[in-house]
């Protein structure tokens, strides 16, 4: 693969069935968290964690009616959900991950994030990487 692939790190997400446990981990990890919120869109509740030293975690956990989550957490109670990357553009991204000969699949189309102050966001699965979510930089 020698095709360039814009895309900035930005978080990994943290799926949990038990966001009180996965917060106070992070807690005596040094994390700041922000309070809970629930994203209707993506139908999941979420947490914001940042550090001085470490990467961003976006905790993710089970909203109280079926969603995203649950063929995930079936068999773990946690477990890193997915990778995000930043990009200009989100179609401009899967083009350049599809150009570099990677396989990407659609897994939700992208759409406002709550938790990004409505930046779009959307989630593939791409050989090599796993499930990746593509923040539009805008």
């Amino acid at each position: 693969m020698s095709t360039k692939i814009n895309l900035k790190f930005h978080h990994f997400g943290l799926a949990t069935r038990d966001a009180d446990e996965t917060r106070c981990v992070l807690s005596g990890l040094g994390y700041e968290l922000s309070e809970p919120l629930f994203d209707p869109l993506q139908n999941v509740n979420l947490i914001w964690c940042e550090h001085e030293t470490m990467p961003a975690i976006e905790v993710v956990y089970p909203a109280d009616t079926p969603g995203p989550l649950d063929p995930y957490l079936a068999d773990y109670s946690e477990m890193v959900y997915h990778l995000c990357y930043v990009a200009d553009s989100i179609q401009s991204a899967v083009d350049e991950l599809r150009a570099a000969g990677l396989r990407v699949l659609p897994v939700a189309a992208p759409k406002p994030a709550v938790l990004f102050s409505g930046r779009h966001v959307g989630f593939y699965m791409a050989k090599g990487l796993g499930l990746i979510e593509i923040l539009e930089d805008k």
